[in-house]
């Protein structure tokens, strides 16, 4: 006979705060995107082809930014963990796959989400003002936080490996293995 024991998540604080803080700022653009909305731009608001048409750019970019988080986390799960550690977590040093393209390719892709919430919701003050500002937090957030924690955690390799892998990759061939692999 099978029982149904609640799956128990080991995680750390830090994890949990960053997932209600993106849960909060996304619920935020929302809710003040749709307030300036019926301000502002009340034509657009009701306007169903706009919608329709933001929608699916929308959902095609929420599908590449969560590509881009899969591509990252089953490396970092397969190359990045060692041992029992908590659930996103990580105490190996990646530098190989999409790691050698970019010090952060999951953050980097999830940083989209919040252009694609507002453009599957549809609401213009969304997409046009506070997504963008959203994006940049999340990036700056990335730089400050997870910049620290992974020095922290790795010292010199990973100031060797800051030096030689970009925040940003110029080279096209690795955000096709970041979003379409």
């Amino acid at each position: 006979m099978r029982y149904n024991v609640p799956m128990k998540i080991k995680t750390t604080p830090s994890v949990v705060i960053r997932v209600l803080l993106w849960i909060f700022i996304l619920a935020g653009g929302v809710y003040f995107g749709f307030y300036f909305d019926f301000i502002y731009f009340k034509k657009i608001v009701i306007n169903p082809i706009f919608h329709l048409f933001t929608f699916l750019i929308g959902a095609f970019l929420m599908k590449l930014s969560f590509h881009a988080a899969k591509v990252g986390g089953r490396e970092l799960k397969k190359y990045g963990r060692e041992g029992d550690i908590p659930r996103l977590e990580t105490n190996k040093l990646v530098t190989s796959g999409i790691f050698s393209c970019f010090r952060h390719p999951m953050l980097f892709g999830l940083s989209f989400i919040p252009l694609a919430l507002a453009l599957m919701v549809g609401s213009p003050t969304f997409i046009l003002f506070i997504s963008p500002l959203e994006m940049v937090f999340i990036l700056i957030m990335v730089l400050i936080f997870e910049e620290m924690e992974c020095y922290k955690k790795f010292g010199k390799d990973y100031d060797l490996y800051k030096k030689n892998t970009p925040i940003f990759s110029k080279d096209i061939k690795c955000y096709k293995k970041l979003f379409f692999d």
